[in-house]
């Protein structure tokens, strides 16, 4: 993970690339993200920020327009859950994919070195280079199999 301050300064050059300012309000949503501890939604970062802030006036649509920067930008990197919305990450983690329940939602990470490489040697043969790449393995999670309701 790349340190705080290396992401502070990298913010700042994107903002100020698009003609924003750096506001106490954006500095806090990127240190809560950074500090975020798995996947959140826009509603559960605006949450936390406020819980830890409540003396900082942060809007929704002020959490859904840095999110949409962060994410152009690959800071954060999302989940789509179609007209569920989208979960986040913060994007300097190590590489990893997602193994998705399709009743709870729940969000399970794996890194696979086996699924890596194979990756590698099909673009290879079909020369094509890689620059970046997502898994998303659709299922159902160990405890909804078990409450089979």
């Amino acid at each position: 993970m790349e340190p705080y301050k290396e992401l502070i300064g990298k913010f700042q050059e994107i903002l100020k690339e698009n003609s924003l300012k750096m506001t106490k309000q954006r500095e806090i949503i990127l240190q809560t993200i950074y500090e975020y501890e798995g996947h959140f939604i826009p509603e559960g970062l605006h949450k936390k920020v406020q819980e830890s802030y409540p003396e900082l006036k942060v809007g929704i649509a002020t959490i859904y327009r840095t999110l949409q920067l962060l994410e152009s930008e690959n800071i954060v990197t999302s989940i789509s859950f179609g007209a569920n919305g989208k979960k986040y990450e913060y994007g300097g983690k190590d590489h990893h994919d997602h193994m998705i329940c399709n009743k709870c939602g729940r969000l399970i990470e794996f890194c696979d070195d086996t699924i890596e490489k194979q990756q590698e040697k099909i673009a290879k043969k079909a020369r094509f280079k890689i620059v970046n790449h997502s898994m998303q393995i659709y299922g159902i999670c160990q405890e909804c199999q078990e409450n089979k309701k």
